[in-house]
């Protein structure tokens, strides 16, 4: 059983109790919610006294990601995840699969880039180090498709096929840091995806740019089977994959192995929302991009001229001036 204080739900779930607010004595990622919510409010405060505008629409993402992040640790949800595996599922994946797609479209690191004083000196030591940090190799080889695939990958497999599970749920600070893994290694995760910061994997080995729109696609598309299977396994599976929940709640008339698959069904059905949002959040970033590569190329034709044209118009004088041989 956990040590320490830790709210339990004495009646079943119904709607109403999974969704009211509730955090544990100690909420650690509510706290966690909270410090990024003021850091980044400093950092848009601190451009708006520059002068320099800071896009709302980033703003937006991001608050909607910390709200997500309240949404399954600050409610009933926190307390049920640990008595049934369904309702911890729901917590996994939006911690793992939702959230992190919201945090990263906030654009964190471009703002605390900019928010940061630049320059030589002791003033600009803190922006230089990330700077530093970005484009080490250590960095470049955490963001690489390969490793980031690993990652989200074993937040699955490793966790719930190993006794990992079980030795984290032990302790309330274990099952604070498994939710705290899951975020941190979506974000990772989704990082990479979307690239609407500065990363590793742009700063130092021009991946993306080597292989344009093709390779966000590709990786977001490599872990849907993986996750697919992982659900199916789950929702098939005969025995108990946790002996966390192997001991049924008295008087809720919960199987749990009837909950086990549940949670796996949630598991199954879950990717296809973050992987929509991440596609049109790609499409619109594309069509953004081409429409500044033509609006790039439209203006340097107006202060240059069309040259090929100017070439086709020069070619067709000097013929109509070349005398005609008999």
């Amino acid at each position: 059983m956990m040590s320490g204080p830790m709210w339990m739900p004495d009646l079943p779930p119904t709607l109403d109790r999974v969704l009211a607010w509730h955090p544990q004595p100690v909420p650690l990622l509510p706290l966690l919610v909270l410090l990024l919510l003021a850091l980044y409010g400093c950092g848009v405060l601190v451009l708006r006294r520059r002068g320099v505008r800071w896009p709302a629409v980033r703003s937006i993402w991001w608050l909607l990601g910390l709200a997500t992040v309240l949404s399954v640790t600050a409610t009933g949800i926190e307390g049920y995840g640990m008595e049934l595996f369904s309702i911890h599922m729901i917590q996994h994946m939006v911690l793992n699969m939702l959230a992190p797609v919201f945090l990263v479209l906030g654009a964190p690191v471009t703002l605390l880039l900019r928010a940061l004083p630049a320059g030589a000196g002791g003033r600009g030591s803190l922006r230089r180090g990330i700077l530093r940090v970005l484009h080490s190799r250590a960095a470049a080889l955490l963001m690489h498709p390969a490793v980031t695939f690993a990652l989200f990958i074993t937040s699955l497999y490793g966790l719930y096929f190993t006794p990992v599970f079980d030795y984290l749920m032990g302790t309330w600070w274990g099952h604070n840091l498994m939710l705290v893994h899951f975020l941190l290694i979506g974000f990772i995760y989704f990082w990479g995806i979307i690239g609407v910061d500065p990363s590793p994997r742009k700063s130092r080995s021009g991946l993306r740019a080597k292989a344009g729109p093709v390779l966000p696609v590709l990786e977001l598309a490599a872990t849907a089977p993986f996750h697919a299977f992982f659900g199916v396994v789950v929702m098939m599976s005969t025995a108990l994959l946790v002996r966390f929940y192997a001991t049924p709640v008295p008087g809720w008339h919960v199987s749990p192995l009837a909950d086990q698959a549940a949670g796996g069904g949630i598991a199954w059905g879950f990717t296809e929302l973050p992987t929509l949002l991440v596609l049109g959040v790609l499409v619109v970033k594309w069509q953004k991009s081409d429409q500044r590569t033509t609006g790039a190329a439209d203006r340097r034709a107006s202060r240059e001229g069309d040259t090929e044209l100017a070439d086709y118009n020069a070619y067709l004088s000097s013929l109509e001036n070349r005398p005609l041989r008999r």
